[in-house]
């Protein structure tokens, strides 16, 4: 098993034991490859709650350019239901990306 598919294992884990959900493989699998080497760095491969900038550029790069989303309340309400959600110290940003992706309806982005 490569370190992509252990970080695979670790996020279907915290989806399921810190967020209550079972992860769909296939789009979680999609949403890691989308992320890139993001997942390969310290600094990149959590997601800073605590930092505005961070939240910030989250509904930007990830539900505006990414997903398609029109920028609005709904995406601060998103990331807020997120972030409640899955009760983690610290959150994996595929964890974050992969929830605000189903918390959104937007899968198909990924098929």
């Amino acid at each position: 098993m490569g370190i992509r598919d252990e970080l695979i294992a670790s996020y279907a884990e915290d989806l399921r034991t810190k967020c209550g959900m079972v992860p769909d493989m296939d789009l979680l699998t999609k949403v890691t490859l989308g992320c890139g080497p993001l997942i390969y760095h310290e600094n990149t491969h959590y997601v800073d709650e605590t930092s505005p900038a961070e939240i910030k550029q989250i509904k930007r790069n990830y539900l505006i350019k990414k997903l398609s989303l029109r920028d609005g309340p709904e995406l601060d309400d998103g990331i807020d239901v997120v972030m409640e959600i899955y009760n983690a110290e610290r959150k994996y940003r595929v964890v974050v990306y992969y929830m605000l992706t189903k918390h959104f309806g937007k899968e198909a982005y990924y098929k």
